[in-house]
Parts: C-alpha cells; sequence; structure tokens
C-alpha cells in the first residue's frame, strides 16, 4: 500500500523543489554575468596598452563601428559598473534563497521527525 505524506511535508517538499529551482536559475545567470564581466576586464586591459589615437571598432550586430579610444572605454566601464551590480544582485538573491532552502530542509526534517518519530512509537507499542 502506498504510503501518504502528510499534506505539511509535501507543501515543505513542493517548496524545497521551487527554491531548487530559482538557486539554479540564479546560479545560471550569475555565471553569465561573470562571464560577460571577464570580457568586458580583458577588453579594457587591451584598451589600457593602446595609444590615445588608435583605432577602435565596436559591434554592432553585424556591423562594426569606429568609434574613439576614450568612448570605448567609458561604453566597457559603464558595462562594467552595470555588471558589478547586476552580481552583487545576483549574490544577494542567492545567499537569501540559499537561506531560505536551508529553512525548508529544516522543517521538513521536523516534520519527518514528528510524524515518523510517532509511527515508530505507535508500532512499537
Amino acid at each position: 500500500m502506498a504510503e501518504r505524506y502528510p499534506p505539511e511535508l509535501q507543501q515543505q517538499a513542493a517548496r524545497l523543489q521551487q527554491l531548487q529551482q530559482q538557486l539554479a536559475q540564479i546560479l545560471t545567470e550569475k555565471t553569465v554575468v561573470q562571464t560577460e564581466l571577464r570580457e568586458v576586464n580583458r577588453a579594457l586591459d587591451v584598451l589600457k596598452d593602446l595609444p590615445g589615437d588608435a583605432i577602435v571598432y565596436k559591434s554592432a550586430g553585424h556591423l562594426l563601428i569606429k568609434i574613439s579610444k576614450s568612448n570605448a572605454e567609458k561604453e566597457l566601464n559603464d558595462k562594467k559598473e552595470l555588471l558589478e551590480l547586476r552580481l552583487k544582485s545576483l549574490e544577494k538573491q542567492e545567499s537569501i534563497i540559499r537561506s531560505q532552502i536551508n529553512e525548508v530542509q529544516s522543517r521538513i526534517n521536523e516534520i519527518m521527525a514528528r510524524s515518523y518519530g510517532r509511527r515508530s512509537e505507535t508500532r512499537a507499542s
């Protein structure tokens, strides 16, 4: 006979699964942002070594557009700042969700201890 789980346990298990999916999404986005940030930093390093009058191009869809070195650095620094803010936001979300996962796991353990602890006491009698 299939054993029925307490509704509270089912709710917490569903909540845990939902939180784990959210965490996976955040970690995926965090990886993308970190990769973009590394690319921006590499581009800034390359620009740093170029003379001030160097010809620089930026990609705009299927086109390459000629821009000044200073404009390229400004755009990259702006993008870097946004990426760093996004990364901090994702790290904060990750921390919150990990904390929520730990809370839900603790609740699940409490529910199981209550529910299954009583069943074993009843069987022992």
